[in-house]
């Protein structure tokens, strides 16, 4: 296998985000107990999947320690293998799509200084060294929106892990047995899937394309003015405007993104600040609020949420409205 190490800029916890993942139903993350992150997921290049264990060591002290990951890269097809990058160039792009993942590709660095306000110094300190986990890309992530469009979340977290275990990658990595979700040529060749109904194997399909032809690269989207890359993502067939803001978000990571269509997101800003119940239909009053979190309105953001799932049902984060709410008017 191939290493990479990444260096966080500020405060980072890889344990923090395991506790967050076994709590986040769509990762549907089953965790060893030993310390290491096991990942396998679609690569950036829609042909690949990588296959990956990630460390952290940690100073005696307590302090930020580098991440290590070890990895393997693994062609869908015979034909993706020959197409395949290969190399330095391969080693680039994973590690830039791990540290995407973790949200070590954001500087972190002025984070703590946010300690200004009362009610974030209380997530950092109930959740230290807490960064978003994002999903693998913008295409799983949207894939995670289709799937999950208008059914309870443990359905769609149970389809999606079914789709995984039939028609992706299955990857034995440090004693656990993974199944990649398939990558966008594998998702285009499924005809039927026991559970999803046809428009959403249309929108997976259209999802599939957009992906190989490149229109979820994720750099690309978060370079993009926000409301650009936000309508850019409602043009998908199933992507409405609260499942646009999660791609982009959790998929691109985005660091500073205020979701304007995350009602429970509103309902904790609305209690932590103790603005009372109405509050939490004021979008712009929540969004002034969220301008002095700049540039990390996402971190904060998943902080609350975090905190919002685990006083409600102990140390979970779904991340989402219920589903049968979720984008419901859009009729693609």
């Amino acid at each position: 296998m191939a290493a990479v190490s990444l260096t966080p800029a500020g405060p980072f916890s890889l344990a923090a985000g395991i506790r967050f993942l076994k709590g986040f139903t769509p990762a549907s993350y089953h965790h060893a107990g030993d310390g290491i992150l096991r990942l396998a997921f679609p690569a950036d290049d829609a042909m690949s999947v990588v296959a990956a264990t990630v460390r952290q060591a940690v100073g005696a002290d307590g302090a930020t320690g580098t991440v290590q990951a070890e990895f393997s890269v693994h062609p869908g097809t015979p034909a993706q293998a020959r197409a395949a990058t290969a190399g330095p160039a391969a080693g680039a792009a994973v590690r830039a799509q791990l540290a995407r993942i973790l949200s070590l590709d954001v500087d972190g660095t002025a984070f703590p200084a946010l300690a200004a306000d009362p009610v974030v110094a209380r997530l950092m300190a109930d959740y230290p060294g807490l960064r978003p986990v994002c999903f693998h890309s913008p295409y799983e992530a949207a894939a995670w929106a289709i799937i999950g469009n208008r059914i309870r979340m443990t359905r769609a977290a149970a389809l999606k892990a079914h789709i995984a275990h039939r028609h992706g990658h299955r990857i034995d990595l440090a004693g656990q047995t993974l199944h990649a979700f398939p990558t966008p040529a594998a998702l285009r060749a499924l005809t039927h899937v026991p559970g999803l109904t046809d428009t959403t194997m249309r929108r997976l399909h259209a999802l599939a394309e957009a992906a190989l032809d490149g229109e979820l690269d994720a750099a690309r989207l978060r370079a993009l003015p926000t409301d650009y890359a936000l309508a850019e993502l409602r043009a998908l067939p199933g992507i409405g405007p609260f499942s646009a803001e999660l791609v982009l978000i959790r998929g691109a990571g985005h660091p500073d993104v205020f979701p304007r269509h995350e009602p429970r997101l509103h309902r904790a800003i609305a209690t932590a600040y103790g603005l009372g119940t109405p509050a939490a239909g004021d979008i712009a009053r929540l969004a002034r609020i969220a301008d002095g979190w700049k540039p990390y309105r996402s971190w904060v953001a998943l902080l609350l949420r975090t905190a919002q799932a685990t006083d409600r049902s102990g140390p979970a984060c779904h991340g989402a409205p219920p589903p049968s709410r979720r984008d419901a008017a859009r009729p693609k």
